[in-house]
């Protein structure tokens, strides 16, 4: 799903002051409220809604490219991503603590629950037009479609839980980090090697198919200002999300996640609704029950998605490039509800998403980040065909955009 980004962008200040204030009045009310520490988790989310809208670093086009054009620039900007995320990530987690505070990976069962998940998470980015990350950074930046995925994906993800004891019961290994099972230096080895072969990969592909690669974020835009103003190149974007997400690590104590927050969410509408949802195995959980008693703030996760959503509005109004339409076709409404649905029951089963799951997963030297990539990289391949029953322009080739 494209930006819809102007040739010649007019700024106007009212979205970037509103989103600026509201940052800084949210991180405000943390403080007072929760903690200085929640305060700044709330503003690393923000930097990363800036990030994610500048670099235009989009999961689900870099995928839709590479599969039908084998154009791999997103593809390997994700793989430096990932390479400096575990050059931070393994060696903290390794120790246990950073900066003298204890940290953990995301590391989860990898197993049936998560292949399943993890494939109709992908047919699901292919089809709601965004990923998790994707999907709070473009309603930042007033798409208003991203908001009829947002609103099914959350729904979907408060309905997987409902189910989710029995997809759990299915057959998977356990936990495994390969930072405990091989030791610090061989798991850097072996992911260093992994991140590098999908890289090279990708480029014998698309030198193949194109005979040059194809180049990425050379507009002619220099200065200081194009910090601000964006666009940035795709590598900022990457080594930015790698550092943001150590960020996190030491801010929470373990990294970066969106889609918890979002079952939350709907947990706490379907009980509004009279639901009781808080009779459901997985919202009697200790940790989920209280989650669902306290306040939305109180929730690392939230609070980072907030400031997700803030930070590409503030991105989208320092461009220039907010501008919402609600001229949405009928076709792509419906495949926003369809592909809600499928990236949010999917995410609870995989373990997370494309953050919690693939990036935060991989960079915790989880087998089942690695289990997650391979199966929705199968799932998004199926969507890339469904788009064009929803899509019909999509029979042209794809560019890379920013979801």
């Amino acid at each position: 799903m494209s930006l819809a980004i102007p040739a010649t962008p007019e700024r106007k200040f009212g979205a970037p002051l509103a989103a600026a204030g509201l940052l800084l009045l949210g991180a405000l009310f943390l403080a007072q409220a929760v903690s200085g520490r929640q305060a700044l988790l709330f503003l690393v989310g923000g930097a990363l809604g800036l990030t994610l809208y500048h670099a235009a670093f989009g999961f689900t086009s870099a995928w839709r490219v590479f599969i039908r054009e084998q154009r791999g620039a997103g593809l390997r900007a994700q793989m430096v991503m990932l390479a400096l995320a575990v050059l931070l990530f393994f060696p903290a987690l390794s120790a246990g603590t950073l900066f003298g505070a204890p940290v953990k990976g995301l590391v989860s069962p990898a197993g049936t629950s998560v292949v399943f998940g993890a494939f109709i998470f992908g047919i699901g980015m292919q089809l709601g037009g965004g990923c998790a990350s994707g999907t709070l950074f473009t309603v930042g930046g007033g798409n208003a479609r991203m908001l009829a995925t947002l609103l099914f994906f959350i729904v979907g993800s408060v309905l997987a839980t409902q189910h989710i004891g029995w997809w759990f019961a299915l057959p998977s290994l356990p936990p495994t980090s390969i930072v405990q099972s091989l030791g610090l230096f061989p798991a850097l080895a072996v992911s260093l090697a992994l991140f590098a072969g999908i890289a090279a990969l990708s480029v014998v592909l698309e030198r193949r198919r194109h005979g040059v690669l194809e180049m990425i974020g050379s507009d002619g835009q220099h200065g200081v200002g194009r910090l601000w103003r964006g666009p940035w190149p795709l590598v900022w974007g990457a080594v930015a999300l790698a550092l943001l997400n150590f960020a996190t690590l030491a801010l929470a104590g373990r990294p970066w996640g969106v889609t918890s927050a979002f079952a939350l969410w709907g947990a706490k509408a379907f009980e509004g609704l009279g639901i009781a949802v808080h009779d459901w195995a997985f919202w009697q959980a200790e940790a989920n029950a209280r989650a669902l008693a306290a306040p939305v703030w109180q929730d690392v996760t939230s609070v980072m998605d907030f400031g997700i959503i803030l930070g590409a509005l503030l991105a989208a109004g320092l461009a220039g490039r907010f501008a919402p339409s609600l001229k949405i076709p009928a076709r792509s409404l419906l495949a926003a509800v369809i592909g809600g649905l499928l990236l949010g029951y999917g995410a609870r089963l995989a373990y997370g998403c494309n953050i919690g799951a693939y990036f935060s997963g991989i960079a915790s030297g989880s087998l089942h980040g690695w289990l997650w990539l391979v199966a929705a990289f199968f799932g998004n391949a199926l969507g890339v065909r469904l788009r064009p029953l929803f899509f019909p322009a999509e029979r042209e080739a794809p560019r890379l955009t920013g979801c």
